[in-house]
């Protein structure tokens, strides 16, 4: 194999190599873990309310599980990326569902919360980040955050109460996939121009 060949593998594992040290130092510093967690949350609250699966309560404390938890924990509700929920919790004012959803949501909005936590760390030491004054980490990781909402785009459509095509409810299984491509993209894009031995 020729030596170009190696070089794009080579500048994405340093890439790589750099972004896993640049999220290691957002959990070093307690005010970029705050804006990694607090978006996270802030997130899947958010990701699971479109879904309908927090939604509000009637009151009381009430656990509800269905019979085939396990079976059914994998079982495609709506489409290849909604999940029939499993068990129903109602706390006081809060009724959530648990599905594989949850942690699909996860998921997303880990990459969420750790694009933004390196953006953060970025935006607050721009010179260790060799960025100069510029904002190019924040611009970079719009994109990212906002194909993270590509999950919801069935439910948004319903809640507009618009009539979607069939081609276009079919092309929303594919907005999952993507925006996690597009997240873990931003998050290299973002953690590459982070230096952490200049931190």
């Amino acid at each position: 194999m020729s030596t170009r060949n190696n070089v794009p593998l080579g500048r994405l594992g340093a890439a790589v190599s750099r972004t896993i040290a640049a999220t290691a130092e957002v959990f070093r510093r307690p005010d970029a873990t705050l804006v990694v967690v607090g978006t996270a949350v802030g997130y899947l609250l958010i990701y699971l309310y479109a879904l309908g699966h927090l939604a509000p309560g009637i009151g009381g404390f009430d656990v509800t599980v269905v019979s085939g938890t396990l079976r059914k924990f994998f079982q495609p509700e709506l489409g290849p990326f909604s999940f029939t929920p499993v068990a129903r919790v109602s706390v006081g004012p809060v009724t959530y569902l648990l599905s594989l959803n949850t942690v699909l949501g996860l998921g997303i909005a880990s990459l969420v919360g750790l694009n933004l936590g390196l953006t953060y760390l970025a935006w607050r030491q721009p010179a260790a980040c060799g960025i100069g004054s510029s904002s190019s980490g924040f611009l970079a990781s719009i994109p990212a955050v906002l194909s993270g909402t590509a999950c919801c785009g069935p439910v948004v459509l319903i809640v507009l109460g618009i009539q979607a095509s069939g081609i276009i409810v079919t092309a929303f299984q594919f907005l999952l996939p993507i925006a996690v491509v597009l997240l873990l993209g931003s998050l290299i894009l973002v953690g590459r121009q982070i230096d952490p031995e200049r931190l």
